[in-house]
Protein backbone atom coordinates (compact mmCIF):
# COMPACT_ATOMS: atom_id res chain seq x y z
CA UNK A 1 0.00 0.00 0.00
CA UNK A 2 1.38 3.26 -1.12
CA UNK A 3 -0.04 6.59 0.70
CA UNK A 4 0.38 10.16 -0.72
CA UNK A 5 0.37 12.76 2.10
CA UNK A 6 -0.47 16.53 1.35
CA UNK A 7 1.32 18.96 4.02
CA UNK A 8 4.76 19.24 5.65
CA UNK A 9 4.09 20.77 8.81
CA UNK A 10 3.55 19.00 11.71
CA UNK A 11 0.89 16.23 10.98
CA UNK A 12 2.16 15.11 7.66
CA UNK A 13 5.77 13.86 8.88
CA UNK A 14 4.45 12.34 11.81
CA UNK A 15 1.60 10.28 9.74
CA UNK A 16 4.48 9.34 7.17
CA UNK A 17 6.75 7.60 9.79
CA UNK A 18 3.44 5.87 11.92
CA UNK A 19 2.73 4.66 8.29
CA UNK A 20 6.24 3.43 7.54
CA UNK A 21 5.81 1.73 10.92
CA UNK A 22 3.23 0.08 9.77
CA UNK A 23 4.28 -1.24 6.66
CA UNK A 24 2.91 1.69 4.62
CA UNK A 25 4.93 3.70 2.05
CA UNK A 26 4.15 7.12 1.68
CA UNK A 27 5.64 10.43 0.23
CA UNK A 28 4.75 13.90 1.54
CA UNK A 29 4.01 16.51 -0.56
CA UNK A 30 4.40 20.50 0.18
CA UNK A 31 2.70 23.65 -0.94
CA UNK A 32 5.80 25.57 -0.24
CA UNK A 33 8.80 25.68 -1.92
CA UNK A 34 10.74 26.07 1.11
CA UNK A 35 10.38 25.05 4.55
CA UNK A 36 9.23 27.00 7.34
CA UNK A 37 12.68 26.95 9.00
CA UNK A 38 12.56 29.88 11.44
CA UNK A 39 9.19 30.74 10.71
CA UNK A 40 6.55 31.41 13.41
CA UNK A 41 5.87 31.47 16.76
CA UNK A 42 5.71 28.73 19.55
CA UNK A 43 3.71 26.22 21.22
CA UNK A 44 3.08 23.52 24.03
CA UNK A 45 2.76 20.10 23.46
CA UNK A 46 1.14 17.85 26.27
CA UNK A 47 1.83 14.60 27.48
CA UNK A 48 -0.50 12.93 25.64
CA UNK A 49 1.07 14.26 22.17
CA UNK A 50 4.25 13.17 23.73
CA UNK A 51 3.50 9.51 24.69
CA UNK A 52 2.32 9.05 20.78
CA UNK A 53 5.95 10.81 19.54
CA UNK A 54 7.19 7.53 21.51
CA UNK A 55 5.23 5.34 19.63
CA UNK A 56 7.58 6.15 17.00
CA UNK A 57 10.83 6.21 19.48
CA UNK A 58 11.27 10.68 19.42
CA UNK A 59 12.00 11.25 22.23
CA UNK A 60 10.96 14.85 23.44
CA UNK A 61 14.47 16.04 24.83
CA UNK A 62 15.24 15.71 21.13
CA UNK A 63 12.95 18.43 20.01
CA UNK A 64 14.15 21.88 21.45
CA UNK A 65 11.93 22.78 23.80
CA UNK A 66 11.80 23.46 27.75
CA UNK A 67 9.40 21.70 30.68
CA UNK A 68 6.05 23.76 31.00
CA UNK A 69 4.72 21.97 34.07
CA UNK A 70 1.90 23.90 35.36
CA UNK A 71 0.31 27.29 34.49
CA UNK A 72 -0.81 30.22 36.82
CA UNK A 73 -3.93 32.67 36.65
CA UNK A 74 -4.24 35.82 37.83
CA UNK A 75 -6.30 39.10 37.91
CA UNK A 76 -5.20 42.22 36.49
CA UNK A 77 -4.25 43.47 39.39
CA UNK A 78 -1.96 40.25 40.02
CA UNK A 79 -4.02 38.15 42.58
CA UNK A 80 -3.43 34.47 42.02
CA UNK A 81 -7.14 32.75 41.22
CA UNK A 82 -5.88 29.32 40.08
CA UNK A 83 -2.92 27.30 39.65
CA UNK A 84 -3.43 24.10 37.11
CA UNK A 85 -0.90 21.34 36.07
CA UNK A 86 -0.04 21.16 32.56
CA UNK A 87 -0.16 17.20 32.47
CA UNK A 88 1.01 14.74 35.15
CA UNK A 89 4.79 13.73 35.28
CA UNK A 90 3.98 9.51 34.74
CA UNK A 91 6.79 6.69 34.44
CA UNK A 92 8.81 8.34 31.94
CA UNK A 93 8.82 11.41 34.07
CA UNK A 94 6.90 13.33 31.50
CA UNK A 95 5.70 16.63 31.19
CA UNK A 96 3.99 19.27 29.02
CA UNK A 97 7.60 21.02 26.29
CA UNK A 98 7.03 24.47 24.80
CA UNK A 99 8.76 24.76 21.66
CA UNK A 100 9.36 27.52 18.60
CA UNK A 101 6.75 25.66 15.77
CA UNK A 102 10.43 26.04 12.93
CA UNK A 103 12.12 23.59 15.38
CA UNK A 104 9.49 21.32 15.91
CA UNK A 105 9.19 21.07 12.08
CA UNK A 106 12.43 20.90 11.29
CA UNK A 107 12.81 18.21 13.55
CA UNK A 108 10.48 16.07 12.64
CA UNK A 109 10.75 16.58 8.91
CA UNK A 110 14.24 16.07 9.31
CA UNK A 111 13.57 12.75 11.05
CA UNK A 112 11.19 11.38 8.65
CA UNK A 113 14.10 12.01 5.77
CA UNK A 114 16.25 10.09 7.80
CA UNK A 115 14.33 7.07 7.78
CA UNK A 116 13.89 7.33 4.43
CA UNK A 117 11.16 8.91 3.85
CA UNK A 118 10.80 11.36 0.64
CA UNK A 119 9.55 14.85 1.27
CA UNK A 120 8.83 16.58 -2.51
CA UNK A 121 8.21 20.58 -2.34
CA UNK A 122 6.74 22.81 -4.34
CA UNK A 123 3.88 20.33 -4.60
CA UNK A 124 0.26 22.54 -3.67
CA UNK A 125 -2.37 19.82 -4.18
CA UNK A 126 -5.08 21.21 -7.47
CA UNK A 127 -6.93 17.92 -7.25
CA UNK A 128 -7.45 14.72 -6.26
CA UNK A 129 -9.45 11.62 -8.06
CA UNK A 130 -10.14 8.86 -7.27
CA UNK A 131 -9.23 6.24 -10.08
CA UNK A 132 -9.92 2.28 -10.74
CA UNK A 133 -6.68 0.60 -10.67
CA UNK A 134 -4.84 3.98 -10.12
CA UNK A 135 -3.59 2.34 -6.48
CA UNK A 136 -2.10 -0.58 -8.10
CA UNK A 137 -0.18 1.33 -10.71
CA UNK A 138 1.52 2.79 -7.89
CA UNK A 139 2.29 0.24 -5.87
CA UNK A 140 3.46 -1.98 -8.47
CA UNK A 141 5.42 0.92 -9.51
CA UNK A 142 7.25 1.50 -6.04
CA UNK A 143 7.58 -2.66 -5.93
CA UNK A 144 5.78 -3.17 -3.08
CA UNK A 145 2.86 -5.23 -2.54
CA UNK A 146 -0.98 -3.15 -3.20
CA UNK A 147 -4.51 -3.67 -2.15
CA UNK A 148 -6.23 -6.88 -3.45
CA UNK A 149 -7.45 -6.73 -6.79
CA UNK A 150 -6.13 -5.99 -10.01
CA UNK A 151 -8.90 -3.01 -10.36
CA UNK A 152 -8.50 -1.80 -6.95
CA UNK A 153 -9.15 1.86 -6.78
CA UNK A 154 -6.36 4.40 -6.14
CA UNK A 155 -5.60 8.37 -5.70
CA UNK A 156 -4.25 10.58 -8.39
CA UNK A 157 -3.27 14.01 -6.73
CA UNK A 158 -2.68 17.10 -9.06
CA UNK A 159 -0.90 20.09 -8.32
CA UNK A 160 0.20 23.31 -9.88
CA UNK A 161 3.20 22.67 -10.76
CA UNK A 162 1.20 20.14 -13.70
CA UNK A 163 2.70 17.30 -12.01
CA UNK A 164 0.42 13.91 -10.59
CA UNK A 165 1.04 11.56 -8.29
CA UNK A 166 -0.69 8.13 -7.99
CA UNK A 167 -1.06 6.07 -4.82
CA UNK A 168 -3.74 3.69 -2.85
CA UNK A 169 -4.97 6.46 -0.78
CA UNK A 170 -4.31 10.30 -0.05
CA UNK A 171 -4.03 11.70 3.91
CA UNK A 172 -5.05 15.48 3.84
CA UNK A 173 -2.36 17.07 6.43
CA UNK A 174 -2.61 20.55 5.21
CA UNK A 175 -3.71 22.48 8.02
CA UNK A 176 -6.61 24.79 8.53
CA UNK A 177 -7.53 25.98 5.14
CA UNK A 178 -6.70 22.85 3.77
CA UNK A 179 -7.29 22.12 -0.18
CA UNK A 180 -8.31 18.43 0.69
CA UNK A 181 -11.32 19.54 2.79
CA UNK A 182 -12.25 21.28 0.00
CA UNK A 183 -12.01 18.74 -2.36
CA UNK A 184 -13.95 16.30 -0.31
CA UNK A 185 -16.45 18.87 0.27
CA UNK A 186 -16.67 22.30 -1.34
CA UNK A 187 -19.34 23.05 0.87
CA UNK A 188 -17.85 22.73 4.18
CA UNK A 189 -17.68 25.32 6.85
CA UNK A 190 -15.27 28.05 6.75
CA UNK A 191 -12.94 28.02 9.71
CA UNK A 192 -14.69 30.00 12.17
CA UNK A 193 -13.30 33.60 13.93
CA UNK A 194 -12.94 33.25 17.74
CA UNK A 195 -13.02 36.82 18.82
CA UNK A 196 -9.46 36.95 19.69
CA UNK A 197 -6.30 38.27 17.98
CA UNK A 198 -2.77 36.50 18.52
CA UNK A 199 0.35 38.06 19.29
CA UNK A 200 3.36 37.28 20.92
CA UNK A 201 6.92 37.21 21.21
CA UNK A 202 11.09 36.27 22.81
CA UNK A 203 12.06 38.61 25.04
CA UNK A 204 15.51 38.82 25.92
CA UNK A 205 18.03 39.86 28.67
CA UNK A 206 14.80 40.86 31.07
CA UNK A 207 14.19 38.59 34.42
CA UNK A 208 10.87 37.76 35.83
CA UNK A 209 9.48 36.08 39.11
CA UNK A 210 8.96 32.65 39.22
CA UNK A 211 9.61 29.16 38.74
CA UNK A 212 11.29 28.21 35.61
CA UNK A 213 8.95 26.91 32.79
CA UNK A 214 5.85 27.71 34.64
CA UNK A 215 3.07 29.85 32.77
CA UNK A 216 2.28 32.81 34.30
CA UNK A 217 -1.31 33.97 32.84
CA UNK A 218 -3.19 37.20 33.38
CA UNK A 219 -6.71 38.30 32.73
CA UNK A 220 -5.53 42.00 31.80
CA UNK A 221 -8.49 44.48 31.87
CA UNK A 222 -8.57 44.90 28.27
CA UNK A 223 -6.52 41.90 27.13
CA UNK A 224 -5.04 38.48 27.98
CA UNK A 225 -0.81 37.93 28.36
CA UNK A 226 1.20 35.07 29.37
CA UNK A 227 5.14 34.18 30.03
CA UNK A 228 7.32 31.70 30.78
CA UNK A 229 10.72 32.03 32.41
CA UNK A 230 12.47 29.84 29.67
CA UNK A 231 16.00 30.52 31.62
CA UNK A 232 18.30 33.26 32.41
CA UNK A 233 16.96 36.29 30.35
CA UNK A 234 14.90 34.39 27.65
CA UNK A 235 10.98 35.09 28.32
CA UNK A 236 8.66 34.00 26.01
CA UNK A 237 5.16 35.51 25.81
CA UNK A 238 1.74 36.09 24.13
CA UNK A 239 -1.13 37.67 24.41
CA UNK A 240 -4.63 37.66 23.27
CA UNK A 241 -6.57 40.69 22.18
CA UNK A 242 -10.37 40.64 21.61
CA UNK A 243 -11.72 42.23 18.49
CA UNK A 244 -15.03 41.86 17.54
CA UNK A 245 -14.82 40.52 13.77
CA UNK A 246 -12.12 38.55 11.89
CA UNK A 247 -9.39 41.28 10.29
CA UNK A 248 -8.99 41.19 6.79
CA UNK A 249 -5.72 40.81 5.34
CA UNK A 250 -5.46 44.32 4.66
CA UNK A 251 -6.22 44.78 8.06
CA UNK A 252 -3.48 42.69 9.80
CA UNK A 253 -0.71 43.97 7.06
CA UNK A 254 -1.63 47.93 8.32
CA UNK A 255 -0.64 47.30 12.06
CA UNK A 256 3.19 48.05 11.39
CA UNK A 257 5.52 46.79 14.20
CA UNK A 258 5.63 50.10 15.69
CA UNK A 259 1.84 50.36 15.56
CA UNK A 260 1.12 46.83 17.29
CA UNK A 261 4.02 47.44 19.46
CA UNK A 262 1.98 50.86 20.62
CA UNK A 263 -1.23 49.29 20.79
CA UNK A 264 0.23 46.24 23.06
CA UNK A 265 1.66 49.33 25.32
CA UNK A 266 -1.77 50.65 25.64
CA UNK A 267 -3.52 47.77 26.08
CA UNK A 268 -1.31 46.83 29.15
CA UNK A 269 -0.44 50.13 30.35
CA UNK A 270 -2.92 49.08 33.74
CA UNK A 271 -2.49 45.77 34.42
CA UNK A 272 -0.01 44.61 37.13
CA UNK A 273 2.98 41.85 35.74
CA UNK A 274 5.71 42.56 33.52
CA UNK A 275 4.13 42.98 30.37
CA UNK A 276 5.27 46.34 29.19
CA UNK A 277 8.80 45.31 30.27
CA UNK A 278 8.61 41.95 28.08
CA UNK A 279 6.97 43.69 25.19
CA UNK A 280 9.72 46.30 25.19
CA UNK A 281 12.49 43.73 25.78
CA UNK A 282 11.27 41.87 22.60
CA UNK A 283 13.31 42.28 19.64
CA UNK A 284 10.44 41.40 16.76
CA UNK A 285 6.84 41.23 18.19
CA UNK A 286 5.01 38.53 16.07
CA UNK A 287 1.63 39.34 14.95
CA UNK A 288 -0.98 39.69 14.89
CA UNK A 289 -2.79 37.35 13.51
CA UNK A 290 -6.66 36.27 13.85
CA UNK A 291 -7.41 32.91 16.28
CA UNK A 292 -9.61 30.58 14.17
CA UNK A 293 -11.03 26.99 15.10
CA UNK A 294 -12.95 24.51 13.06
CA UNK A 295 -16.34 23.33 15.17
CA UNK A 296 -17.68 20.99 13.05
CA UNK A 297 -16.09 19.36 9.91
CA UNK A 298 -19.30 17.54 8.12
CA UNK A 299 -16.79 14.92 6.19
CA UNK A 300 -13.79 14.10 6.75
CA UNK A 301 -12.87 11.26 4.22
CA UNK A 302 -14.29 9.83 0.75
CA UNK A 303 -13.45 6.55 -0.53
CA UNK A 304 -9.21 6.45 0.23
CA UNK A 305 -8.72 10.21 0.61
CA UNK A 306 -9.07 11.53 4.27
CA UNK A 307 -8.15 14.52 6.41
CA UNK A 308 -5.93 14.53 9.41
CA UNK A 309 -5.25 16.89 12.01
CA UNK A 310 -5.84 20.64 11.82
CA UNK A 311 -7.46 19.65 8.28
CA UNK A 312 -10.25 17.70 9.98
CA UNK A 313 -10.71 19.48 13.69
CA UNK A 314 -8.38 22.89 13.79
CA UNK A 315 -9.18 23.69 17.89
CA UNK A 316 -7.89 27.27 19.11
CA UNK A 317 -4.47 27.47 20.34
CA UNK A 318 -6.44 28.25 23.87
CA UNK A 319 -6.45 24.43 24.07
CA UNK A 320 -2.49 23.61 24.40
CA UNK A 321 -3.93 20.49 22.22
CA UNK A 322 -3.24 21.27 18.71
CA UNK A 323 -0.23 20.03 18.07
CA UNK A 324 -0.57 17.49 20.21
CA UNK A 325 -4.16 16.34 19.06
CA UNK A 326 -2.55 16.26 15.34
CA UNK A 327 0.54 13.72 16.43
CA UNK A 328 -2.29 11.62 17.99
CA UNK A 329 -3.99 11.46 14.61
CA UNK A 330 -1.16 10.61 12.62
CA UNK A 331 -0.04 7.21 14.89
CA UNK A 332 -3.40 6.54 15.21
CA UNK A 333 -4.82 6.95 11.56
CA UNK A 334 -1.59 4.45 10.69
CA UNK A 335 -2.71 1.96 13.38
CA UNK A 336 -5.92 1.64 11.53
CA UNK A 337 -4.48 1.86 8.17
CA UNK A 338 -2.47 -1.36 8.99
CA UNK A 339 -5.71 -3.18 10.21
CA UNK A 340 -7.81 -2.53 7.56
CA UNK A 341 -6.95 -3.73 4.05
CA UNK A 342 -9.71 -1.16 2.61
CA UNK A 343 -8.46 2.46 2.99
CA UNK A 344 -11.81 3.89 3.17
CA UNK A 345 -12.77 1.46 5.66
CA UNK A 346 -10.00 2.47 7.94
CA UNK A 347 -11.13 6.31 7.27
CA UNK A 348 -14.32 4.97 8.73
CA UNK A 349 -13.35 3.41 11.57
CA UNK A 350 -10.57 6.48 12.43
CA UNK A 351 -13.51 9.27 12.34
CA UNK A 352 -15.65 7.20 14.10
CA UNK A 353 -13.10 6.98 16.87
CA UNK A 354 -11.79 10.31 16.82
CA UNK A 355 -14.81 12.90 16.07
CA UNK A 356 -16.16 13.12 19.94
CA UNK A 357 -12.71 13.58 21.50
CA UNK A 358 -11.69 16.23 19.13
CA UNK A 359 -15.17 18.11 19.21
CA UNK A 360 -15.49 17.73 22.58
CA UNK A 361 -12.15 19.71 23.34
CA UNK A 362 -12.60 22.44 20.29
CA UNK A 363 -15.94 23.27 22.37
CA UNK A 364 -14.16 23.69 25.36
CA UNK A 365 -11.48 25.70 24.35
CA UNK A 366 -14.03 27.98 22.62
CA UNK A 367 -15.44 28.58 25.91
CA UNK A 368 -11.94 29.32 27.71
CA UNK A 369 -11.18 31.74 24.55
CA UNK A 370 -14.59 33.43 25.61
CA UNK A 371 -13.28 33.83 29.13
CA UNK A 372 -10.32 36.21 27.94
CA UNK A 373 -12.56 38.63 26.67
CA UNK A 374 -13.12 41.28 29.06
CA UNK A 375 -16.70 41.49 30.32
CA UNK A 376 -17.60 43.17 33.27
CA UNK A 377 -20.53 40.63 33.97
CA UNK A 378 -18.80 37.88 33.87
CA UNK A 379 -15.91 38.69 35.01
CA UNK A 380 -16.71 38.02 38.85
CA UNK A 381 -18.39 35.11 38.57
CA UNK A 382 -15.00 33.69 36.38
CA UNK A 383 -12.46 35.28 38.72
CA UNK A 384 -14.14 34.47 42.65
CA UNK A 385 -16.30 30.88 41.16
CA UNK A 386 -15.51 28.93 38.40
CA UNK A 387 -11.25 29.22 38.32
CA UNK A 388 -11.17 28.55 42.23
CA UNK A 389 -13.36 25.65 41.43
CA UNK A 390 -11.59 24.28 38.32
CA UNK A 391 -8.24 24.81 40.31
CA UNK A 392 -9.42 22.44 43.26
CA UNK A 393 -11.21 19.80 41.33
CA UNK A 394 -7.96 20.03 39.13
CA UNK A 395 -5.88 19.28 42.88
CA UNK A 396 -8.30 16.18 43.82
CA UNK A 397 -8.38 14.67 40.32
CA UNK A 398 -6.12 11.71 39.68
CA UNK A 399 -7.27 11.68 35.63
CA UNK A 400 -6.97 13.83 33.20
CA UNK A 401 -9.09 12.63 30.03
CA UNK A 402 -7.15 15.05 27.57
CA UNK A 403 -3.63 14.35 28.89
CA UNK A 404 -3.82 10.86 29.64
CA UNK A 405 -4.95 9.87 26.47
CA UNK A 406 -2.28 6.76 25.49
CA UNK A 407 -2.41 4.83 22.37
CA UNK A 408 -1.89 1.66 21.98
CA UNK A 409 0.07 0.58 19.18
CA UNK A 410 0.16 -2.95 19.76
CA UNK A 411 -3.42 -4.08 19.60
CA UNK A 412 -4.96 -5.01 16.88
CA UNK A 413 -8.18 -2.77 15.90
CA UNK A 414 -9.87 -5.44 14.05
CA UNK A 415 -8.18 -8.60 12.02
CA UNK A 416 -6.85 -8.08 8.88
CA UNK A 417 -8.60 -11.18 6.84
CA UNK A 418 -5.96 -13.40 5.44
CA UNK A 419 -5.83 -13.04 1.54
CA UNK A 420 -6.44 -16.26 -0.04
Amino acid sequence: MRAIIVGAGITGPVTAMALQKAGIEATVHEAYDRTADGVGAYLTLAPNGLAALQVLDIDHHDLGGFDTPALELRGSGGRVLARLGMGRDDDAGTVSQTVRRSDLYTRLRDEAVRRGISVEYGKRLVDATVVPGAGSRAAGAAGVVGPPGAGAAGVVASFADGTTAEGDLLIGADGLHSRTRAILDPACPPPRYTGLLNTGGYASGVTVDGPRGVFTMTFGKRAFFAYANRGPGDVWWFANVPRAREASADELAAWTPERWRAELERLFADDAGPALELIAATPQVIGPWNTLDLPRVPVWHRGPIGLVGDAAHGISPTSGQGASLAIEDGVLLARFLRDHRDPAEAFAAFEELRRGRVERLIAQAKRTSNQKIPNPLTRVLRDRVILPLVSRAAARSTRDWVTDYRIDWNTPTTPTPTPR
